[in-house]
């Protein structure tokens, strides 16, 4: 009795744990997905990746979900740029499928900061902040 036992037991646990692992959630490598894809800083927002590249011609920011782009067409928004003592303003356009513009020229330089607030079609408006390193 104890062979039978000791043989079907692992069986038994095999058999128990099929359903969890075939339940188990969609795997994802958080640090890849998050990475800048177009050499700029990243800021995660829920779950909204949103990438600033700064240049002094222009600001762009790009929004991905996990790697995945964001539509922002429809979208509006605003950013502030605080560079030392100068605070610049601009509105952000849609450009591209996941980006919005600022054109400038915008004084940058390490530690500036750039505040945004945007809103993409339908959702609600979104802080998001970004320092230049």
């Amino acid at each position: 009795m104890k062979n039978r036992f000791a043989l079907a037991l692992p069986l038994l646990l095999a058999l128990a744990a099929a359903p969890v692992a075939a339940s188990e959630p969609h795997v994802h490598d958080h640090a890849k997905d998050h990475q800048p894809r177009h050499g700029g800083v990243m800021t995660l927002i829920g779950h909204q990746d949103w990438e600033l590249v700064a240049k002094p011609e222009r600001l762009v920011i790009y929004v991905s979900d996990h790697g995945q782009p964001t539509a922002t067409a429809g979208a509006t928004g605003k950013l502030t740029l605080l560079t030392g003592k100068t605070k610049t303003e601009a509105v952000l356009k849609p450009t591209g499928k996941n980006a919005l513009e600022a054109a400038g020229p915008f004084q940058l330089g390490a530690g500036s900061k750039v505040l945004a607030t945007i809103t993409l079609a339908g959702q609600k408006p979104a802080a998001v902040r970004f320092e230049l390193k």
